[in-house]
């Protein structure tokens, strides 16, 4: 029965399609890290990272190549955490990367390296080698931030970003 609950408690907090924890459990764990930052010091962030495209991937491969676009982001942005970091598949073509321990600096170079893992790696889709990219927003834990304030700040950030990388094209 114990076996029963636990697979039950591990299927509400994941991914369907990706194998990330999903938003539900995103959110509980950004809380955690958001009280534990209250009591502590602790610094973290948080990331948001958008798949640039997917619209038009699955405009013109189909929904299934979307899919596979999204499991290899998936795969590559979980490469690339450390074990005490967390990437989830917030939803749609999002995904929240959760840092604890870790400064600006640290945190800005690893929004870097995630950028130019994803464009150097290739997928292949509908029999086409597809070139991904993706748009990171960061948002530092602040004094009276809770999940949703700190998760909104990092999306909103993304968002300015990517209007300001059109602007300058």
């Amino acid at each position: 029965m114990r076996d029963r609950i636990e697979e039950l408690e591990r299927l509400v907090d994941s991914d369907t399609l990706t194998p990330l924890p999903n938003r539900r459990r995103f959110v509980r764990e950004v809380e955690r890290v958001v009280q534990h930052g209250r009591r502590y010091g602790t610094p973290a962030w948080v990331m948001f990272v958008d798949l640039d495209g997917l619209k038009g991937i699955n405009d013109s491969c189909g929904h299934l190549a979307g899919d596979a676009a999204l499991i290899h982001v998936a795969k590559i942005l979980q490469g690339m955490i450390r074990t005490t970091d967390i990437v989830a598949r917030i939803g749609g073509d999002e995904f929240g990367l959760l840092l604890e321990h870790i400064d600006a600096e640290g945190a800005h170079e690893k929004a870097v390296r995630l950028i130019e893992s994803v464009a150097a790696e290739p997928v292949v889709l509908g029999g086409k080698r597809v070139q991904l990219s993706v748009s990171i927003g960061l948002a530092e834990l602040q004094a009276g931030d809770d999940a949703e304030t700190l998760i909104s700040r990092a999306d909103n950030h993304m968002y300015a970003r990517r209007a300001q990388e059109r602007s300058a094209k």
